[in-house]
């Protein structure tokens, strides 16, 4: 045989050998790609930093069995997909509402609600800002009312003795529960906002707005504000700094709130979402710390454990927004 020959055959086994542990591997790819069970997770951008870190904690746990798909349309936009049925667990920046309940029902889905931590909304302004050093929830009213558009867009208008310098505004979209509990607490009416602001469903977008504008004013979740805290000066409402303690001794109202996670009935029987649910619960006074937020008290999550392990579907809220909320009173609820 000649060596071109000896070479042809050579390169001919060497291509064979290629192939079949090109197959083996997309065979195992394929196999591994299967194996893997996704949970899909949609709602809050508040929620969003406290299940995001649950999730990269759980996914190591679970040595990559398991993917946790963590996405941010706002606490509106995402019970929208959970009524579909397009997602498992929805992060909720307030309690779901009447209309979410009925689509929810006309879906043929219940959910389970439960708790994970507290939050301060928190209003903002840029650290050139030496003359807000107080809002009363009268002045927010004022800003953020919708008589206010095309009106109010001075400072000096806000309050006697502010300087002549516009009013520059931002805000969570209309899909986002900070905006629905925001304008309920401060207008007096959920969605009843001036239309005039920046707005965004993320948060980021609004905390670098808020950063590099010194007219600016804005609010969001508490844990944006701790991340930027030099970029950012937080306002007292009613001559009240938001922070932990305030939090947890009810004195800055009306903007504290709970937050939760709704998980779906038709993903409640998936071992994954059990498993998950399990481990966000017995560690979520961790992770609501380590993300900025206000832990429940340890009692708090005992109790959504046992809410979970017992299947209770529904709402403690009657569909409706939970203004001025205190810990020790979403206990009381919580409790029956």
């Amino acid at each position: 045989m000649s060596k071109i020959s000896l070479k042809l055959n050579s390169w001919t086994v060497a291509a064979g050998i290629s192939m079949i542990a090109t197959t083996l591997g997309l065979s195992m790819s394929a196999v591994q790609s299967q194996s893997v069970k996704t949970i899909t997770i949609d709602g809050s951008s508040t929620v969003f930093p406290i299940t995001e870190a649950v999730a990269e904690e759980f996914q190591k746990s679970q040595g990559g069995r398991v993917r946790v798909t963590v996405g941010v349309s706002g606490t509106g936009g995402g019970f929208k997909k959970f009524c579909r049925g397009e997602t498992d667990i929805s992060g909720a920046s307030r309690p779901i509402l009447q209309k979410e309940i009925e689509a929810c029902k006309a879906a043929g889905i219940r959910y389970m609600e439960l708790p994970v931590a507290y939050d301060a909304i928190t209003v903002v302004v840029n650290p050139q800002n030496t003359w807000a050093k107080n809002l009363s929830v009268a002045e927010l009213k004022k800003i953020w009312e919708p008589g206010a558009q095309g009106k109010v867009n001075n400072w000096s208008l806000v309050r006697k003795g502010f300087p002549n310098a516009p009013l520059k505004l931002f805000g969570p979209g209309a899909n986002s529960g900070t905006f629905d509990y925001f304008t309920e607490a401060i207008v007096g009416k959920a969605k009843s906002s001036r239309g005039d602001f920046t707005a965004s469903e993320d948060d980021n977008v609004l905390v670098q707005g808020v950063s590099r504008d010194k007219n600016a004013i804005g609010y969001f979740g508490y844990a944006y504000y701790a991340e930027n805290q030099k970029r950012l000066k937080a306002v007292p409402v009613n001559g009240v700094l938001p922070s932990p303690t305030t939090v947890k001794n009810g004195s800055y109202s009306p903007l504290s709130r709970p937050l939760f996670i709704y998980v779906s009935s038709k993903s409640v029987d998936k071992p994954e979402v059990k498993q998950f649910v399990q481990f966000y619960l017995r560690n979520g006074a961790k992770f609501a710390q380590e993300t900025r937020y206000v832990a429940l008290p340890a009692s708090a999550y005992t109790t959504a454990q046992s809410h979970f392990g017992k299947k209770r579907f529904g709402t403690v809220f009657g569909g409706k927004e939970a203004v001025g909320l205190k810990i020790d009173e979403l206990l009381r609820r919580e409790a029956q």
